[in-house]
């Protein structure tokens, strides 16, 4: 109880900045906050029961969908039965949904190869495209396995483009310029992503969910995900499903506007987090990645490896000892996040753009500004607004 009123009080303290409101107050508090002290006392933990922390008085449990996922289907999409899954709510956040890791043991590891091996490759979209040449940016995973299997070896070797990874948009790609979506701007979206987003988003009870876009987000230990909302789906009606990978970071979710207090939660390894109805248009940011207390290592539940038997019809392919020693370098010291989205309502289209609308977003289409708080990740050092 003691570091509990500790990092309340260390909040309260806390000076604002001129013009500051109090989601900014927060978010700068977790950033600058030390692992192991008080300073994250007040942070909610949904892997312990019932959450921990002041905020945990919040925390309610959530009822699951069961019967509209078969055991074969969680199966296929490397999750446990519905029936065995936590779930979560808060209090004054209705349509938000916590699912502490639902994976069987092992199947994260697809999941992890997926975003850095698969999705990172053309036709997706990536930070790196504004830089550099389609031909540069072929095969990250190609380019960067070798620098990362002798990460332990050489410290201070030049960083993959792995490493410099920031963000990867899938299916209909996110304009960061413009802040919208267009039919001109598609890539098949990856069928294994959308069958274990249709599961998760029917066992919260959203049947028919479609899985159209996705932003992956490529964290590293001093990156952060800025205060924001995520508007730019054309139906709202449809809930904003994230998974997370690696390091743990903090979580914090707001209000509707931003002089409304956040309230900050732990996302770990595995955790699914669902953000619909009322919640789905919430403030929401990441000001903090936090190190592993044992130093450069795994989390746990990634130390068991995937199974060499798959259901036959899984989506979930098998994953090389190879791969993983280069997965693994990388996780030791990053985070890896995918946002899944429906953009559009059944039998829904786009507007009609002007042709000086299509002209602005073929010219900036992809692009991220560093200083602009909507875009996704950023490194603290070339964000001074966060």
């Amino acid at each position: 109880m003691g570091k509990m009123a500790a990092a309340v009080g260390s909040v309260a303290t806390l000076a604002a900045e001129p013009g500051e409101d109090a989601f900014r107050k927060l978010f700068r508090f977790y950033r600058q906050s030390r692992p192991g002290t008080a300073d994250l006392g007040a942070v909610i933990d949904f892997s312990a029961p019932r959450g921990t922390g002041p905020g945990a008085r919040k925390v309610v449990r959530s009822q699951l969908s069961v019967s509209s996922v078969s055991d074969h289907d969680a199966h296929r999409a490397g999750l446990q039965p519905v029936s065995k899954w936590q779930a979560y709510g808060l209090q004054g956040y209705p349509g938000f949904i916590f699912i502490p890791n639902p994976f069987l043991p092992g199947y994260q590891w697809h999941w992890v190869k997926q975003c850095l091996k698969l999705y990172s490759q053309k036709p997706n979209v990536c930070n790196l495209d504004k830089h550099m040449t389609q031909e540069e940016t072929q095969d990250l995973w190609e380019q960067s396995k070798e620098f990362l299997r002798n990460k332990e070896v050489n410290k201070r070797r030049q960083r993959s483009l792995l490493e410099k990874l920031r963000w990867v948009t899938l299916g209909y790609h996110y304009n960061w310029d413009s802040k919208k979506y267009s039919a001109d701007h598609y890539t098949p979206f990856p069928s294994d992503l959308a069958f274990l987003s249709e599961q998760v988003a029917a066992a919260c009870g959203f049947q028919g969910f479609q899985a159209e876009a996705g932003i992956l987000n490529y964290y590293r230990l001093d990156s952060t995900l800025g205060i924001h909302v995520d508007r730019s789906e054309l139906d709202h009606s449809k809930p904003l499903l994230s998974f997370s990978f690696g390091q743990s970071a903090i979580f914090l979710l707001g209000g509707l506007k931003r002089d409304e207090a956040p309230t900050a939660m732990f996302m770990h390894s595995g955790d699914i987090m669902v953000m619909s109805g009322f919640s789905r248009l919430l403030n929401h940011a990441v000001p903090r990645v936090l190190p592993s207390p044992q130093g450069e290592s795994l989390p746990c539940c990634l130390e068991t490896p995937l199974p060499t038997v798959l259901p036959r019809d899984s989506v979930v392919e098998p994953c090389s000892e190879e791969d993983w020693q280069v997965c693994t370098s990388y996780l030791k010291t990053a985070r890896v996040n995918m946002t899944v989205r429906q953009v559009l309502a059944t039998d829904q289209d786009f507007p009609v753009e002007s042709m000086e609308e299509k002209k602005t977003d073929i010219t900036t289409e992809g692009f991220c500004h560093l200083d602009d708080e909507n875009c996704q990740v950023k490194r603290v050092k070339l964000n001074p607004d966060s």
